[in-house]
């Protein structure tokens, strides 16, 4: 059973909530884990995220923040997570107040009844318009059509990876958009990696704006895909 923890938050303007996300998860780390850190990835923040995770650091040893100079993309938080976490396993998850981490537990049981290289979650039911949903089933069609890769929610942002994951895939080279997660997950599955899915809960956003639907990430998005594509036929 896993027993050391490497948790990352990819934040972009969340100042609003991290600091009651991120005291959440530390009361769920100190209940079942012998050791762990946090990183908060600051992408960029233009409002008090970058203050707030500079208090929560000095106040807690086991919290670290990292800061992009600016909005570099939700691909670029995540391979800052990834790359500087320092345990052998790894879970990223929002800081929007949309997940709740305690369901970490569901994911660590299963890592250990299906030996598995990598835990996703997907949505049980997901808090977001239907034209979301609707622009997320027709990713996930031209994706499997594209690469095979069939899981119920290539984006949920909610993911406990082991390290050797991250060591022995390509490089992820997505920076802008939420491409990073299928790049991600067609990468370890084509180096052979065990993919399990658990069902997550997913909450409505109280505050704050999400960025996924806008039209640059959108595009940047495919572009990435096709680009990634013509790499792997």
């Amino acid at each position: 059973m896993i027993s050391k923890l490497s948790l990352f938050f990819p934040v972009y303007n969340e100042g609003s909530t991290l600091r009651e996300v991120v005291g959440r998860a530390v009361e769920v780390l100190n209940r079942n884990f012998s050791e762990w850190e946090i990183i908060i990835v600051n992408d960029g923040s233009s409002d008090v995220t970058a203050e707030e995770a500079n208090r929560l650091s000095a106040a807690d040893g086991r919290i670290r923040v990292i800061n992009h100079k600016f909005n570099r993309g939700y691909g670029a938080a995540l391979a800052s997570g990834f790359y500087n976490a320092r345990f052998d396993w790894i879970v990223f998850t929002d800081a929007d107040g949309q997940f709740d981490f305690s369901e970490i537990t569901e994911f660590v049981q299963t890592q250990a009844r299906e030996n598995a290289d990598m835990v996703v979650g997907y949505y049980r039911k997901r808090a977001v318009p239907l034209y979301r949903k609707l622009n997320s089933f027709l990713w996930e069609l031209l994706v499997f059509v594209l690469f095979g890769l069939k899981v119920r929610d290539i984006d949920c942002g909610f993911k406990l990876i082991s390290r050797k994951v991250i060591e022995r895939i390509p490089h992820l080279e997505s920076e802008r958009g939420a491409f990073v997660s299928t790049e991600f997950l067609v990468k370890s599955q084509r180096s052979g990696f065990k993919i399990v899915e658990v069902p997550v809960s997913h909450y409505p956003r109280r505050k704050g704006i999400g960025t996924g639907a806008s039209p640059n990430v959108i595009l940047g998005s495919f572009y990435d895909l096709f680009k990634l594509w013509r790499k792997m036929v």
